[in-house]
């Protein structure tokens, strides 16, 4: 099986251009990719995890990616899948958004000389002269074609700014760009990026000519990966200040039955032979399957010895074996306390399954929260002092997460 046909049975492929030219390029390693990240956050979350795979799984089979940093589209904003225009962010924003985004990457792929790139689209985007992109650039363009493109219909009814119309030709600029000072003759990214994409490697035949080797093939990101990275209460992030090692794990571990076989087909490095087999199973079989996929996919990330921690505290949770310390947990100081007890609500917030009173008071009316496998039905509910005499007291948000909070 060769590497292109890998892709394509793991159902990561939804269209491409050119398309025996691109095989023969990632099945000899003779490409030279990128993939974008805008840096709207200091974090990656789950929606880049599929592009991330990707990457390593293309390096090694020993082709080059480019991981490009969008800290100059940045400054205007991709209008795809958007309703109305993206917040502005400073260039100081931008800068250290990029720096945290080479770090979580580098677990994933292997920046030593000659073996990846990432660069940072500001470095062209910034210097470029108005008058002169407009005439070199500019005159490849039709607006009627651009008008036709999915990513702005959406906009038109609520009203597309001349910013973001900008914005595909920028992103076929960074292609471009990418082609002529590193040899980049192939480009990634979700269903939603397909025109832009295009514009990109039109850009590069009409100004090189029609013979010039850039390719596109466009990933199930958007109706797959980006759905993937978020949850009822916001993003899944990469970052381990933002979305704890357990709680990654335990975001995995939940995911719907119908959705675990697909999930470790796009995701995991586990032998597509193996996740076929598993497509037949049902029951007790898919818990199997879903804590397989945790335990890989925060391996990934946190690295083995955070996985073995949260898959440890899972089963002392589920299954009544191993250590609950591992437990996300939240600490709580005397002063915290009013009249020697805390509201369940301020509790909730402060432990972050709440991000708010409103959201809490919500969870509480629901009947989704329980103290000490006490259901609680009163919002005015507290936790007494006394309580934590034991050492702590558990929370639990719906039937799947726990919380231990400590009196410090």
């Amino acid at each position: 099986m060769t590497v292109y046909e890998e892709l394509q049975r793991r159902g990561l492929i939804a269209q491409v251009t050119d398309e025996e030219v691109v095989k023969e390029l990632i099945d000899n390693g003779k490409a030279t990719f990128y993939i974008g990240f805008d840096p709207t956050a200091d974090s990656l979350h789950v929606g880049h995890f599929m592009a991330l795979c990707l990457m390593k799984r293309l390096q090694m089979a020993g082709n080059r990616p480019i991981a490009l940093i969008g800290g100059g589209t940045g400054m205007v904003g991709d209008p795809s899948g958007r309703t109305d225009m993206r917040q502005m962010m400073t260039p100081e924003t931008i800068q250290h958004n990029c720096d945290c985004f080479k770090k979580q990457m580098s677990r994933f792929i292997d920046f030593s000389e000659g073996k990846a790139l990432m660069v940072n689209n500001a470095d062209w985007l910034m210097e470029l002269n108005y008058v002169e992109l407009l005439r070199e650039v500019g005159a490849c363009f039709s607006v009627n074609n651009m008008l036709r493109a999915e990513c702005y219909k959406q906009r038109m009814e609520k009203g597309l700014s001349f910013l973001e119309f900008n914005y595909m030709i920028m992103q076929a600029y960074d292609f471009y760009a990418l082609f002529q000072k590193y040899g980049c003759n192939l480009q990634f990214g979700g269903n939603d990026q397909w025109s832009n994409m295009l514009a990109g490697t039109e850009l590069i035949r009409k100004k090189l000519g029609k013979d010039a080797s850039a390719m596109t093939i466009t990933l199930l990101l958007n109706s797959e990966g980006k759905k993937m990275g978020k949850t009822q209460s916001g993003a899944v992030w990469l970052d381990p200040n933002k979305t704890s090692p357990y709680d990654f794990f335990q975001y995995w571990r939940n995911v719907d039955d119908a959705d675990v076989i697909n999930c470790m087909k796009l995701l995991t490095f586990i032998p597509i032979e193996e996740i076929e087999a598993m497509e037949n199973w049902e029951g007790s079989q898919l818990n199997t399957a879903k804590e397989m996929l945790a335990f890989e996919l925060t391996k990934m990330v946190h690295g083995e010895e955070e996985a073995k921690k949260a898959l440890d505290a899972a089963k002392a949770l589920f299954v009544g074996g191993g250590s609950s310390e591992n437990m996300p947990s939240t600490a709580i100081a005397e002063e915290d306390l009013t009249d020697g007890k805390i509201g369940v609500l301020d509790l909730l917030v402060k432990t972050g399954l709440a991000p708010s009173k409103g959201e809490a008071r919500r969870l509480v009316q629901q009947g989704g929260i329980s103290v000490d496998d006490e259901k609680v039905t009163d919002i005015a509910a507290a936790v007494e002092k006394g309580q934590f005499e034991k050492g702590h007291v558990i929370l639990k948000k719906g039937k799947k997460v726990f919380h231990k909070v400590l009196l410090g």
